[in-house]
């Protein structure tokens, strides 16, 4: 129930900073985004990399429902590489945007956005580090295992929001 509650709280946060987008969008009397369309080479590949994780998490926590801790494990660490592998492209994408976070208002909330995204992310990977850990250690099975549940739903959370973030930021000037 806590975990609802906190993924409540976030999603509101992420509402109010994507109205705040769409509000400057709106508002704008240039061209938006200022420096043009984002380049979708590295987020599109990115985005299913998210999704893919999102799937390991899945079958993972299945796997434990079914009393298969090994499955468990292996669903974890998945989703752990796959994690990384996302937060590191993200990394290479903030490395050749032709803007920087104090350019305009469109490059302010599009790092605080993207930005608070990848911290979720990353809280998603400690939470999911510490799941393998008990996982490793034998502390799940089939009838205990709501640590686990609880990560996979925060992981779930991200990664719908990133499905918003993406396609607010990225897609949704293609049809401006």
């Amino acid at each position: 129930m806590v975990m609802v509650l906190v993924i409540a709280t976030e999603a509101m946060l992420f509402a109010y900073l994507l109205f705040s987008y769409f509000y400057l969008a709106s508002s704008a009397t240039g061209k938006w985004p200022p420096s043009g369309r984002p380049e979708l080479t590295l987020v599109i590949p990115n985005t299913l990399i998210l999704l893919a994780s999102s799937g390991s998490i899945w079958w993972g926590e299945r796997g434990i429902r079914r009393g298969s801790p090994r499955r468990l494990v292996l669903g974890l660490c998945t989703t752990l590489v796959l994690g990384i592998v996302f937060l590191s492209i993200q990394g290479i994408e903030y490395a050749h945007k032709p803007f920087r976070l104090s350019t305009d208002a469109y490059s302010s909330v599009f790092y605080t956005i993207t930005g608070l995204h990848g911290t979720h992310v990353f809280v998603g990977l400690l939470m999911v580090a510490v799941t393998l850990v008990r996982a490793l250690r034998g502390h799940f099975s089939a009838s205990r295992h709501l640590a686990v549940s609880n990560t996979a739903m925060y992981w779930h959370f991200v990664d719908a929001v990133w499905l918003v973030v993406f396609t607010s930021l990225y897609v949704s000037p293609y049809f401006t």
